[in-house]
């Protein structure tokens, strides 16, 4: 036919203003090899098509379908009116406006046919056109920066020692959407652009919906999508950045920056490359490239979150602002009131700022901007740091903190821990925690875990290069005072749930400010209907927690499902090196319901690890005396977040141990570790009474 590919943006995120859609003449033949006489702009063709096709209720199996055009009369008129020249043409054609949102069909389960389909024209949802041919985008409005050349089975969650209840919330800070990111380059504008476009117009008021879903992160998109991939009717309310914390501020730019400070560690770890023959001159780190390089990647990733991709490709009408319930079945958005059958809250949750003087003040006046304001930071401002600061301070010791912390050492920062408890990730094992310690102490990290106070942080009046000096006093276990001169500080103390400012009363539905919204074991709170998800509402703060249990609820809401979340078995991962994985409970927990067996096979006997030098760590498995059923794990170590899943899996589907065991693993290869452990197993479970059986058995084939 010879349509260009990408023609209505289809595989591609370029330029929107220039495109263009060919209108093909019939000096061609059948078989496709027609020549393109003239070029439309998409509006023309766009509003050729709408004058054309016979707009109205129509009915089916006694049901009617308001304002809808039949798609094999589509066909007709294009090629009678000589757009097309044939019915093969006009259905690409209209599959093209399809898929680019121009309509869709009523019931959102086919794709454009020549057939007595009924489809509906797309109205008023989306981003407005305010020339020919041009979207509106957050570029029009702000100049991208030039870049500068220098540049269950579900164990006890223990709270962070970090944020005792008299913790404050972090101040509510009003800025514009754009005001979240920074340095406004392409990339980031790109991801606005996505995330939150800047003249999108949510639908006008429909009919009431069948899933009406809050908040646009993990959890959210997740109840979304899934509920109108089962023919649900569904609107989507966000009113900061679609994709939430986990593309904007957290797995997403995070893995980024641990991907970039590992790979400058390899080829600056003197010692190890010496080992393996190796020696690298002259390598430098340029910090504006790896944070240019993170905003990239990000801007890439967020068209999957895109408002544009939920609207037009998935059925979910999109609404960008603040929701606000009404009663137990009505929220009200930009003005607008829509009602709901069920509903998913997903609203996320936020960190919160440690009990210390003087630090609300200085992290408000950073956040807005303000002159010769210090670098105080959070997991939402951090990936915003175009310069690599001297001086690096964090105050938390869960994962956040950790990876981070390795990974501004890695680059080259002084990098002080601060903590209460003595240790790190508080839910490991401490053995566990103490070899990712020790690793990031080799490496120049400082620890100051037994922190009793924090008492001030206050400006020094001192300039490091763009970097505001500052000066955090602590008193020590034992009243020991002490002062630490820092030029960044990262808030990784903990997380709040976000539920203010739902007007949840309204609904019936109860919450508290520590653990958030209350469900039960259904994900359903206290009014009937209206379900929550994610870390609003749950101790396990992790993205694919947040994805699962949108699963759940989409099952239980929906479809009178009676599935329970206890009955997940959930793994998790910190990205530090070694990394840290577990699954299902740990010695502590298993040890309340009977004798733990625990096997362990380190990775200094695994020959895979040897052979790569990296034989930090160990595979750790827990189960009950007199059975082989895998209650949790444990694996330190490099790729430890992959290997958890055979874990997982085998815990789901109900394996045992001895069964994992039975497996042939490809050698050498770091997973073989995990069928060593069963063989441990096994080998434990030949007592002398066993063995004394087994020769006798030998000894009659004699």
């Amino acid at each position: 036919m010879g349509f260009v590919g990408g023609v209505f943006g289809i595989g591609t995120r370029t330029d929107r203003r220039a495109r263009v859609c060919p209108v093909l003449r019939a000096s061609g033949s059948e078989n496709g090899d027609e020549s393109v006489d003239s070029i439309l702009m998409i509006d023309e063709v766009v509003s050729s098509f709408k004058s054309m096709v016979e707009v109205r209720d129509r009915s089916y199996m006694l049901r009617m379908y308001r304002n809808c055009f039949v798609g094999s009369d589509a066909v007709d008129i294009l090629v009678k009116k000589g757009l097309v020249t044939n019915r093969r043409d006009a259905v690409k054609l209209c599959q093209m406006m399809l898929s680019e949102g121009v309509f869709h069909h009523v019931l959102r389960e086919h794709q454009f046919e020549d057939a007595k389909l009924f489809y509906q024209f797309t109205e008023g949802h989306g981003e407005k056109l305010v020339r020919r041919g041009s979207k509106v985008s957050w570029s029009d409005f702000i100049r991208p920066e030039t870049k500068k050349i220098d540049i269950s089975l579900q164990p006890a969650m223990p709270e962070s020692s970090e944020t005792p209840e008299i913790t404050p919330d972090l101040p509510q800070i009003d800025l514009n959407i754009s005001e979240q990111l920074y340095p406004l380059d392409e990339y980031n504008l790109r991801l606005l652009d996505n995330t939150h476009p800047s003249a999108w117009q949510g639908p006008q008021n429909r009919q009431k919906y069948q899933m009406l879903v809050i908040g646009g992160g993990t959890g959210g998109l997740v109840a979304a999508a899934g509920s109108a991939g089962v023919g649900a009717r569904v609107a989507m309310i966000e009113k900061n950045l679609l994709g939430g914390d986990c593309l904007n501020f957290g797995c997403v730019p995070s893995k980024a920056l641990i991907s970039a400070a590992k790979r400058y560690h390899a080829v600056t770890n003197d010692q190890s490359l010496s080992e393996f023959g190796i020696s690298v001159e002259g390598a430098k780190i340029d910090f504006g490239k790896v944070m240019e390089r993170l905003r990239r990647l990000r801007a890439d990733i967020s068209v999957n979150d895109s408002a544009e991709r939920f609207a037009s490709k998935l059925g979910v009408d999109v609404y960008l602002g603040e929701a606000k319930f009404i009663d137990k079945n009505t929220v009200e958005v930009n003005g607008q009131k829509l009602t709901f059958a069920k509903c998913t809250i997903a609203t996320g949750g936020s960190p919160r700022l440690p009990n210390l003087s003087g630090i609300k003040e200085l992290f408000e006046a950073y956040h807005r901007k303000e002159p010769e304001a210090p670098t105080i930071v959070t997991n939402e401002s951090i990936f915003n740091l175009t310069e690599l600061p001297k001086r690096f301070a964090v105050i938390g010791n869960g994962a956040v903190g950790m990876e981070l912390a390795q990974s501004m050492t890695r680059f080259g920062s002084e990098v002080t821990v601060f903590g209460r408890s003595g240790r790190i990730m508080g839910k490991e094992d401490v053995d566990t925690a103490k070899i990712l310690e020790d690793r990031m102490t080799s490496e120049g990290t400082k620890f100051q875990l037994n922190v009793e106070k924090y008492v001030s942080l206050k400006k020094t009046g001192v300039k490091n290069g763009s970097f505001v000096e500052m000066e955090l006093e602590v008193v020590l276990k034992g009243g020991e005072p002490k002062t630490f001169v820092i030029d960044t500080l990262l808030i990784a103390a903990g997380r709040t749930p976000n539920v203010s400012g739902l007007d949840l009363e309204k609904a019936g539905v109860k919450y508290n400010r520590k653990e958030g919204i209350i469900v039960g074991d259904g994900l359903e709170t206290s009014m009937k209907g209206i379900f929550a998800v994610g870390d609003c509402c749950s101790a396990y703060k992790f993205t694919h927690v947040a994805d699962f249990m949108a699963r759940l609820v989409v099952r239980n809401a929906l479809f009178f499902g009676k599935e329970k979340f206890s009955q997940l078995i959930i793994p998790w991962c910190t990205y530090t090196e070694p990394e840290i994985a577990h699954v299902g409970l740990y010695e502590r927990d298993i040890a309340k319901k009977g004798e733990v067996v625990t096997v362990q096979k380190n990775f200094a006997d695994n020959d895979r690890a040897i052979l790569e030098g990296e034989t930090e760590g160990f595979v750790r498995i827990h189960t009950l005396k007199g059975s082989d059923k895998i209650l949790g794990a444990s694996i330190v170590g490099a790729n430890a977040g992959d290997l958890i899943s055979e874990l997982t899996l085998a815990m789901n589907a109900d394996y045992g141990l001895g069964s994992v065991a039975s497996v042939i693993h490809p050698y050498p290869t770091r997973a073989d570790a995990i069928r060593a452990s069963g063989d441990l197993l096994n080998k434990n479970r030949l007592t002398p009474t066993v063995r004394s059986i087994l020769r006798q058995a030998l000894k009659l084939q004699n």
